[in-house]
C-alpha cells in the first residue's frame, strides 16, 4: 500500500507547511482600526472606490490588483477600482481590459495621449461612485495594505486623509527635492502636512466632487481641499522601492511645481480679494521708493549732495511707479470679482 505523506516534525517541535504564496510587500505592520464581532473593520462607508492612474506599467498591474483585493478581504464595504490609463505606450490598457473583463467592480479610463497626472485624477474623481475614495499610484511603492489604516482615520470625522512617506524609498534626487518642496509648501500654505504630494490619499465624496484639479495641481490637493473648509490629517504609511520600470520624475517638475505653488497660494488665498495681494506688493514698493527719494530731496535741501546722476534717485522712482502700477491692477482685479461673484463656488456643508 501507498504510504501516506505527513508533515515532518521541525527543530522547534511545530510541522513543516507547504511554502507560503509570495507577498509583494512586508506584512509586519499591524492595522490600528477597530474591528467589529464578525472581525470585520467597522467603517461607515458604503462603497470604497480606489482609484489609480498609470503610465507604462504593465508589469505592475497584476501583482497591485491581489493585494488591493486582499486589502478588502476583511472590509465590510463595497468595493469599485477604477483606473486611469494616462496614454500608456505598452500593454497596461491590455492588462486592464481583461481585469475589467473578469470582474465588474473593475472600470477604467483611457487617455489617447499622456495628459498628466492632474487630468487622470479629475477624471477618476468625476467617474468614481463611493462614498469613500482611496487614490494611489501603480508603480507597487504604495501599499493597499494601508487601505484600512486611511478608512478607519477618515473615519474619525476628517474629509481628506493623506498619506505621509516617512521613510522613502526613491532617488536622492527625488527625496531631497520634496523635501524642500514640503517645507516650501508648509510655509506658504500654513498647512502643517509632512508630505503633499504622497499618491496614497483617502477622501471623502464631497472633497473629490468639489476640487478641481488641472495643470500640475495634484501635488496641492491638501492645498486647494483645505480652502474650501475640508478637515485635513495626515498618516505615516508604509513606503516601497520600485520593483519594475522607471520613475516618471523629472527635474523640469520640480520647477514646475514651484510655479504651480504660486498659482495655488494665489487661487486659494486671494482669488477673491486680489486688491489684498497686488496692494501690498504695491503699498511696499510704493513706500520704500518713497522713503529712498525723501532722503534724497532732505540731503539735497541741506545742499549735502547733487541729485545729478544719483542711480538711488532711479530706483526710487521705480519703485513708486511699480507700486501704483501693483495697485491699479488690484483694483482691476476687485472690480472684476465683484461683477462676478457666484453663489455655486462656495463650499456648503449643509442646507435645509
Amino acid at each position: 500500500m501507498e504510504e501516506k505523506k505527513t508533515n515532518k516534525p521541525n527543530s522547534v517541535g511545530t510541522t513543516e507547511a507547504a511554502k507560503p504564496r509570495k507577498r509583494y510587500y512586508n506584512r509586519n505592520r499591524k492595522p490600528n482600526f477597530h474591528r467589529s464581532n464578525n472581525n470585520q473593520p467597522k467603517f461607515r462607508f458604503k462603497k470604497v472606490s480606489v482609484l489609480v492612474p498609470l503610465l507604462n506599467e504593465e508589469e505592475s498591474l497584476r501583482p497591485l490588483l491581489i493585494e488591493i483585493k486582499k486589502a478588502f478581504e476583511n472590509i465590510n464595504s463595497e468595493m469599485e477600482i477604477y483606473f486611469v490609463d494616462d496614454g500608456s505606450t505598452d500593454k497596461s490598457l491590455a492588462i486592464i481590459k481583461e481585469f475589467a473583463n473578469k470582474d465588474k467592480r473593475i472600470k477604467y479610463t483611457s487617455f489617447r495621449k499622456n495628459y498628466g497626472k492632474s487630468a487622470a485624477l479629475n477624471i477618476g474623481f468625476k467617474e468614481v461612485t463611493g462614498d469613500a475614495v482611496i487614490t494611489m499610484d501603480a508603480d507597487l511603492q504604495d501599499d493597499p495594505a494601508e487601505i484600512p489604516n486611511l478608512l478607519a482615520k477618515l473615519d474619525e470625522g476628517y474629509d481628506l486623509v493623506s498619506g505621509w512617506k516617512r521613510k522613502r524609498y526613491d532617488p536622492f534626487i527625488k527625496k531631497h527635492s520634496s523635501k524642500f518642496f514640503n517645507y516650501t509648501t508648509r510655509v506658504l500654505s500654513g498647512i502643517k502636512l509632512h508630505d503633499f504630494n504622497c499618491g496614497l490619499k483617502a477622501y471623502r465624496k464631497d472633497v473629490v466632487k468639489s476640487v478641481r484639479v488641472y495643470g500640475e495641481l495634484h501635488r496641492y490637493i491638501p492645498v486647494l481641499a483645505a480652502w474650501q473648509g475640508f478637515r485635513i490629517a495626515e498618516l505615516a504609511v508604509k513606503h516601497h522601492p520600485r520593483r519594475y520600470g522607471k520613475t516618471k520624475f523629472g527635474i523640469s517638475r520640480f520647477f514646475k511645481g514651484f510655479i504651480d505653488l504660486i498659482t495655488v497660494v494665489f487661487t486659494t488665498r486671494y482669488i477673491k480679494r486680489p486688491l489684498h495681494f497686488f496692494g501690498t506688493l504695491g503699498a511696499v514698493s510704493f513706500f520704500v521708493g518713497l522713503l529712498i527719494n525723501g532722503y534724497l530731496s532732505y540731503e539735497w535741501f541741506l545742499d549735502r549732495l547733487h541729485l545729478a546722476n544719483r542711480p538711488l534717485l532711479f530706483l526710487g522712482m521705480l519703485l513708486i511707479i511699480v507700486g501704483v502700477q501693483f495697485f491699479s491692477v488690484g483694483l482691476i482685479g476687485e472690480m472684476l470679482v465683484h461683477n462676478n461673484v457666484d453663489d455655486d463656488e462656495y463650499s456648503i456643508k449643509a442646507k435645509k
